[in-house]
């Protein structure tokens, strides 16, 4: 199983699009409100580099970035097998290099 955290506030719609895009993936995740906590709003800057745009979306501890990131990640192809969702590709040595060189990230 996959471990997904999404760090979301309240009012924000792109928190609310990110919750309902992984919601219609049919994944489960951990919402993580900022303001609710000191301890959470710390761990969130200091895991997000003092990232100042919200919601931030992490997959099993990697940090995927914001909405318009799962978006893009979905796009290329790359999320359903990080969500656990389908097998990872393979991919041969030219194509991890021509996929490295266009920022793709396996």
């Amino acid at each position: 199983m996959v471990d997904i955290e999404v760090y979301t506030n309240k009012g924000c719609p792109a928190c609310v699009s990110v919750k309902h895009y992984l919601d219609r993936k049919g994944v489960d995740y951990v919402e993580k409100k900022l303001g609710k906590s000191k301890q959470v709003d710390i761990e969130f800057t200091v895991r997000t580099k003092n990232s100042k745009k919200i919601p931030q979306v992490f997959i099993d501890g990697e940090w995927i970035g914001g909405f318009d990131d799962v978006v893009r990640y979905d796009r290329a192809g790359e999320l359903d097998w990080r969500l656990g969702l389908t097998d990872r590709p393979k991919t041969g040595f030219i194509q991890k290099i021509i996929r490295f060189l266009k920022g793709e990230k396996y």
